[in-house]
Order: C-alpha cells, then sequence, then structure tokens
C-alpha cells in the first residue's frame, strides 16, 4: 500500500501531478487548488490513498497532511461518494472546519462542489454526524498506533478502527486488550 511520497514534480495537469520518486514516476491526482501549489522542479511531499478501481486500474489519490487525508478516507467511505468527490470535499477545509459545518447542517458550505449535488450533501451531513471527531494530535501514544496498525492487518480501515478504539475503555493497558476490545465494538 503505498501512504506516502517524497519526490520532485516532473509534470502537472490540472488535477495530477506526476511525481520523481527514487526513478519512479508516480502520479498522484490532488484537488485543484492543491494542484496549483505545486510546481515542476519543486520538491513535494504527498500522503497518499492508493484505489483499485473495477477494471483492476491503479491509481493514487493525494492531499497534504495525514489529517486531511484521514479525512478523504472517512469521506470516500460514505456509499455514493467515490474517490473524486472525496478528493474535492476534504479540500474544502479543514477536519474541524467540516466537522462545525455537519453539526450545525450547514449544506452551503458543502455548496458548489462539482459534480455533488444537494442529495449526496444531505448524504454527507447525515452519514457523518457525530462521526468526525478531532484527532488526539500528537497524543496518540504508541500502543494506539499499535492497535490500530494491528486492526488494519485484521482487514479494517484505518479510520474504522480509530474510530473503534476512541469508544473502548480508559484504562485498558495492553495491546491485546484494546485490540480485542475494539473488534467487539467494531462488529456491533
Amino acid at each position: 500500500m503505498i501512504s506516502y511520497i517524497k519526490g520532485t514534480v516532473i509534470a502537472q495537469g490540472s488535477d495530477y501531478i506526476i511525481t520523481n520518486t527514487g526513478g519512479i514516476g508516480y502520479k498522484v491526482f490532488l484537488a485543484a487548488n492543491c494542484v496549483d501549489s505545486f510546481s515542476v522542479g519543486k520538491e513535494v511531499e504527498v500522503y497518499c490513498h492508493l484505489h483499485i478501481r473495477q477494471d483492476e486500474t491503479l491509481e493514487l489519490y493525494g492531499v497534504e497532511s495525514l489529517e486531511m487525508l484521514e479525512l478523504f478516507e472517512t469521506l470516500k467511505g460514505i456509499s455514493g461518494i467515490g474517490p473524486k468527490a472525496a478528493l474535492r470535499l476534504s479540500s474544502l477545509g479543514s477536519r474541524e472546519q467540516m466537522r462545525e459545518a455537519i453539526e450545525k447542517g450547514d449544506a452551503t458550505f458543502f455548496a458548489g462542489v462539482h459534480g455533488i449535488g444537494q442529495k449526496k450533501i444531505q448524504k454527507v451531513i447525515l452519514e457523518l454526524t457525530g462521526k468526525l471527531k478531532i484527532l488526539h494530535q500528537g497524543n496518540e501514544d504508541q500502543g494506539d498506533t499499535d492497535a490500530i496498525d494491528a486492526l488494519v492487518a485484521l482487514g479494517f480501515s484505518r479510520q474504522k478502527a480509530k474510530e473503534a478504539l476512541l469508544k473502548i475503555p480508559a484504562g485498558l493497558d495492553s495491546l491485546q486488550k484494546k485490540v480485542k476490545e475494539a473488534l467487539k465494538i467494531a462488529k456491533r
């Protein structure tokens, strides 16, 4: 799984860049406002999501930070929201701004996003109400990181693993206990 790329931009289009990383060129789709901030010859770091289409074509979608990647993956998890729509939505603002708009039911926050109509906006608001929590930025201890990695290895998405860990009782100290409790919660 490719989750991060650091390299030099060797080409760019309206919605993608191609980076030279270790002699290999990676085409990474980005939000339009993100593409504009990169230029050919510039060194870039991009957090990526590898998407496998039905025709088995591999596509990389990139964002500028780990927080934005988690937001992108949360949006992509909504039925009817594909990777390009999730990319456009995730570029609207920070996770906190989106959480506030969703809590208020503010559909105007999402207005004007190409390819996303009023019905999909309402679906996004409905499905994400209460789900977008502010991550403990930098407060995750090594045990949480190990538990997330273990849950991902068991087939959970990173986002689902984090959501399950947020719901486990405080005070569980061993990795095994955290994973076991998170599995119980995730199966509900």
